[in-house]
């Protein structure tokens, strides 16, 4: 913003200078992006009207249009000075869509060698991106799987929405259903799942209504994050007071989980006691998710429009733009962890970074 105002005070300044080719370039710069950036947001209309003053008094309109910026909440990057890059992505790399031609991909999660596996959820399958960059189907049908995760046996989990399951499925396909309701209750539909480096599943169960479902309303009170016990065999709610908790990602030491509750459009941070219960919940970002990854210096990955990166401390430090309607979720993957693999729509994504991944996701 500064230097935007040092380069057009001179335009204004001393006594009332010409129309030089420099003055009128320069003013013209500044109302083409302004026309540009700020159409959405004042209207055309207004713009034409300042447009109309631009040549008389064009630092004043500057100033006008700066005010404009900032109540839209808009920085002139073109230009402002240069931002210092965040250092998460790789030189000169940018998206690139690896597969198409699907109907809607989620919950990607990596095996030990770094393979992807996602999920083509309306046409029930789950596929695998290998390290070599081969596509294959690895499972069809599959309980039409939203969200992924491997633990530490090479056994691919996944929440199994058709009939709101939570599944453990083996590297041989063989299917174990390990949770299927709450207290006697159907569980709404099991989204997304972390695995605790203890064993222990963290999963998120949303109410999202499907077409293909045969059965009724909810049969839950609330909208929950649950904890499965590492020995399968107790399950608990340890977050019930959000709106609709989708995303969630917790640190490879265990002691921090984060939840996206994407109907309050906001992100939480919890600590995780010894026993798997939450604990000190405190306001991340004021950004919901679909899906979510963390990288190894412990910056967290959130979807949606495109992928937007938090540091530890809920500082927003990126933006990754995808072409695509919605960016449905994200994880790293590939033989060193360092390709960002993102699920966006139709399509599969790839983005080489120079930081890596932590665990399957």
């Amino acid at each position: 913003m500064p230097i935007l105002i040092v380069r057009y005070a001179a335009l204004d300044a001393g006594p009332r200078l010409s129309h030089t080719k420099d003055t009128v370039r320069a003013a013209s710069e500044v109302l083409l992006y302004f026309v540009v950036v700020l159409s959405p947001f004042v209207g055309t209309s207004s713009l034409l009207f300042l447009g109309g003053n631009l040549m008389r008094r064009p630092f004043v309109l500057s100033a006008q249009l700066l005010v404009c910026s900032i109540v839209a909440g808009i920085t002139p990057s073109g230009f402002a000075q240069d931002s210092a890059s965040s250092g998460l992505i790789a030189p000169g790399a940018t998206p690139v869509r690896l597969a198409d031609g699907f109907k809607f991909t989620e919950g990607p999660a990596c095996d030990a060698e770094g393979n992807v596996f996602f999920t083509d959820q309306p046409n029930d399958r789950i596929l695998k991106w290998s390290i070599d960059g081969e596509l294959t189907t690895f499972m069809q049908p599959c309980g039409r799987s939203n969200g992924l995760c491997f633990d530490g046996k090479g056994n691919l989990w996944a929440c199994a929405d058709a009939k709101n399951e939570l599944w453990c499925i083996a590297a041989d396909q063989t299917v174990e259903v390990i949770v299927k309701d709450y207290h006697g209750k159907l569980l709404n539909a099991p989204n997304d799942l972390w695995i605790h480096p203890a064993g222990g599943i963290y999963f998120s169960d949303p109410f999202y209504k499907r077409g293909y479902w045969n059965r009724g309303p909810s049969e839950q009170d609330v909208e929950a994050v649950y904890y499965l016990a590492p020995d399968h065999q107790s399950l608990v709610r340890v977050a019930e007071d959000l709106k609709r908790p989708n995303g969630l990602i917790g640190t490879s030491d265990g002691k921090t989980l984060y939840v996206a509750d994407i109907g309050a459009k906001k992100t939480y941070r919890y600590t995780i006691e010894e026993e798997g219960t939450l604990t000190n919940k405190q306001l991340f970002c004021e950004l919901g998710s679909d899906g979510m990854t963390i990288d190894n210096q412990g910056n967290v990955y959130l979807t949606g429009k495109g992928v937007t990166v938090f540091d530890p401390d809920g500082k927003q430090i990126e933006h990754i733009d995808i072409d695509e309607g919605w960016t449905a979720n994200v994880c790293f993957g590939g033989k060193n962890r360092k390709t960002l693999f993102v699920t966006a729509s139709d399509s599969l994504y790839g983005l080489e970074m120079s930081v890596q991944g932590v665990d399957s996701q």
